[in-house]
């Protein structure tokens, strides 16, 4: 008796949901579990494609192309972890899988069934929801509820509107308002599908002197709709946000509703923060949105849901409007977008719905205290600190300190969490100075901040924080678990990580932004470096390397410009230093640039930019001279040419005509033989002339060619351990006590080699010239054969 549902469940259904559950286990792991499906297909047809031919594909070669689609070339570039899909994804996959076999049961049966399904999900949602006595459209672009809205308010407005159409708007012109924080181009895209001018969008702006920069200035919105009414426009449809694209920032909906009651307007509002009108507690301003007329939930990342459809709930009296707008649908396949839903809602229930958004408002709650707990953070209603006019005296800015991460927090229990880096120039700190930052303030802070979301996506993945660009504050670092915690699976410890990291991050920021000047001046003192003024690069800046030689062409110099350049970076790169050099971005304006990295406390900049310009004259200079002794070699074959053409010639006067004759020439050479003298020659690269090599084979010549001393060592040393560009005692963590003692010892001790070597050479009488140490015995200088002994009698 306990299983009774078990025996009577179909076997169809049964069959599917062990086929899902078994693709979906070969879909993740990336392996199979068969090795059917290899065998040959034989070519039926040429113009059929090849996975057509034969009789078909089985299921595990299928899904062997499938996998393969996915995954492409991980195993080339690392596996990429797939988005995290729980049991409650594979119930909304075995969803749509049951929506196709549903779709084929008989027509009485299918209605009565979409119907319960339809209803049942509707219910739910507007219980979840908070939003009473309201009906329910799926789809799958969360922007056709609010066009279906718009054309249900159009027919509601405009009576005749389904019969004579657009010329009944010509008369009264439509509005639609919206926020200027709303989604970009979704005010262009209602007009386009409506067939409305965007004339008939009004963008209204967002507060400028009081509370949030995110927020619809509500009074400027009360004058632009009494504007409209005068000039004989009709004010349509207001939307609003709860929870803004960019800083998750909510409008003040109960005075906008008012406004919307008072011009008979309608009022739809979307945005993040309404998935937290399924929780215990909610904040007042969100609390607004149950009395709004529509609103669009995206249930899909709230919850983890793979390929679910998003859900505008509405409310209205006319069934035939709402028909006639497209909000309802008398096709029963159509109301089958609710299945996955439907199974996903239940399975997880009310607790499990409730637990995923909670976990994701506790885990900004958990990112604003741990940012809150470091000295250099502050936390604010505002993201921008430059609406705050300067302080007199610096009071407050000296309490704020050098550095300042300020965060949105548009309510305390905002779901959403934007923080941006930025540094105070009031006082310049150690190391590097902050005179002329002030130029060009914002592109460098939206620059580094650009860089710190980066690091931050690629380091801590499953925390989910993206890089947004916001229109007053520039480049801000955004963390919204609710839209991503649940398809990554973050937890505590990752928010744990992410914190970790900003404060290891905040420190190079702080470095690269004081540097930065400093690194200008030094650049401009050099004569062969130019500095290119790039803002937009998140590091210590941009150099170039300009040759000396100004009788160069404009091309020819082009061409000098990027050669040096080139092995200049290439050299840099293969410097023992925690610096980066790099050529740039790929879509970079400025070319032949040598673009260095972020900086460290104990950066050297004067040593930098030195060791830069030093490397790149020394490139030119070995350019010039690989040119020089181009022209020298070429000079010498000619040359060579020439002797040799002599030589011959001496040869034909020395040896005779009769000679060269070949069988009359053997003849002569067998009964009188022709000792004739072999010249060689060699080329000297160093005076660019030709010599004879008679020299070589003499005991003269060759001590006289003796090999050249070994090249003076680099008086600059540096500490064991010790990078490049590294000032000495600037950081303790480089250099360490034991490692300087072990230096100081060395030096005594060559110092100690080097005296006892003077005083043994003093030593030696220079009366006895005979003893020749053993390593000048053993040299390995060249001796012609018979002329050893001669060697040593002449030493002798």
């Amino acid at each position: 008796m306990d299983k009774p549902p078990v025996k009577m469940m179909d076997p169809t259904l049964a069959e599917m949901g062990n086929h899902l559950s078994g693709a979906m286990k070969i879909l993740e792991s990336g392996k199979l579990g068969s090795e059917q499906g290899k065998e040959r297909r034989k070519l039926s047809w040429k113009d059929i494609p090849g996975p057509l031919q034969g009789d078909g594909q089985d299921v595990v070669s299928i899904l062997q192309l499938v996998q393969n689609l996915m995954h492409g070339d991980d195993d080339q570039q690392g596996h990429r972890r797939m988005q995290y899909v729980g049991e409650q994804g594979h119930m909304a996959l075995l969803g749509h899988s049951l929506a196709a076999f549903i779709s084929v049961l008989e027509r009485e049966r299918l209605r009565k069934l979409t119907t319960r399904i339809l209803s049942d999900t509707t219910l739910w949602l507007c219980r979840l929801f908070r939003y009473e006595n309201g009906s329910a459209y799926y789809h799958e672009d969360d922007r056709e509820g609010l066009l279906k809205v718009c054309r249900l308010v159009i027919n509601t407005h405009y009576e005749e509107y389904a019969t004579e159409g657009f010329t009944v708007l010509s008369s009264k012109h439509p509005v639609i308002y919206q926020s200027a924080a709303c989604r970009p181009g979704l005010g262009q895209h209602l007009c386009s599908q409506l067939g409305l001018p965007l004339s008939s969008l009004c963008i209204v702006p967002c507060n400028t002197m009081f509370g949030s920069l995110h927020q619809m200035d509500v009074a400027l919105l009360d004058k632009l709709i009494k504007d409209d009414c005068e000039s004989g426009k009709v004010p349509l449809l207001l939307i609003a946000n709860a929870g803004t694209p960019g800083a998750g920032h909510t409008d003040k909906l109960g005075r906008l509703k008012e406004l919307c009651v008072q011009y008979n307007m309608w009022l739809h509002v979307e945005g993040v923060n309404l998935a937290t009108l399924c929780l215990g507690q909610i904040s007042s301003t969100v609390t607004a949105a149950t009395k709004c007329d529509s609103m669009t939930l995206t249930p899909g990342p709230w919850l983890g849901l793979p390929a679910v459809p998003a859900v505008t709930l509405y409310r209205h009296e006319d069934p035939a409007l709402s028909f006639t707008a497209g909000l309802t649908s008398s096709q029963p396949v159509e109301k089958l977008r609710a299945l996955p839903l439907w199974l996903s809602l239940q399975y997880l229930g009310h607790d499990g719905i409730v637990e995923r958004i909670k976990h994701a408002s506790q885990l900004s709650q958990q990112l604003l205290e741990h940012l809150k707990t470091l000295a250099s953070i502050k936390t604010s209603d505002v993201v921008s600190h430059s609406r705050v006019p300067p302080i007199s005296g610096g009071s407050l800015r000296d309490v704020l300190g050098s550095l300042i991460l300020s965060i949105v927090e548009d309510e305390l229990n905002s779901p959403v969490v934007v923080f941006r880096f930025s540094q105070d120039n009031s006082a310049p700190s150690s190391g590097g100075s902050v005179e002329g930052y002030f130029a060009g303030e914002r592109d460098i802070i939206d620059a580094l901040n650009r860089w710190l979301g980066e690091q931050l996506v690629q380091q801590v993945p499953l925390s989910g924080v993206d890089v947004v660009e916001l229109e007053d504050e520039g480049t801000c670092v955004r963390f919204s678990p609710l839209m991503t915690a649940a398809a990554l699976g973050t937890q505590e410890n990752d928010v744990a990580a992410l914190v970790e990291k900003l404060g290891e991050m905040i420190p190079v920021l702080c470095c690269t932004l004081r540097f930065r000047q400093d690194f200008k001046d030094e650049v401009l003192q050099q004569t062969s470096l130019s500095y290119i003024e790039d803002l937009s690069w998140p590091g210590l800046g941009v150099v170039r390397y300009e040759p000396r030689n100004t009788d160069l062409d404009e091309d020819k110099r082009q061409q000098t410009v990027e050669k040096i350049n080139s092995e200049l970076l290439m050299k840099l790169m293969e410097l023992d230093t925690d610096l980066e050099f790099s050529c740039g971005p790929e879509f970079c304006e400025e070319t032949n640039c040598i673009f260095i990295g972020m900086a460290t406390e104990d950066l050297d900049v004067a040593e930098l930019v030195e060791t830069i310009g030093s490397v790149g004259r020394d490139i030119e200079e070995s350019g010039k001279l690989f040119e020089n002794m181009t022209e020298v070699v070429r000079r010498g074959i000619q040359e060579a040419e020439l002797q040799l053409q002599k030589a011959n010639e001496e040869k034909l006067i020395e040896e005779g005509v009769l000679r060269q004759i070949p069988l009359v020439g053997s003849v002569l050479n067998w009964f009188s033989p022709v000792q004739a003298s072999v010249k060689g020659r060699t080329f000297n690269l160093a005076e660019g002339c030709l010599d004879s090599t008679e020299p070589v084979y003499s005991i003269k010549a060759q001590m006289n060619t003796e090999a050249s001393p070994d090249s003076p060592k680099s008086s600059t040393k540096r500490f064991p351990g010790q990078k490049l560009f590294r000032r000495h005692g600037a950081g303790s963590d480089s250099i360490s006590d034991t490692s300087s003692v072990s230096h100081l010892e060395e030096s005594f001790r060559e110092t100690a080699q080097v005296q006892v070597t003077d005083v043994e050479e003093a030593e030696v009488p220079q009366e006895n010239p005979a003893h020749i140490p053993e390593d000048t015995a053993s040299s390995d200088q060249r001796v012609p054969e018979g002329q050893e002994t001669e060697s040593v009698d002449n030493l002798r």
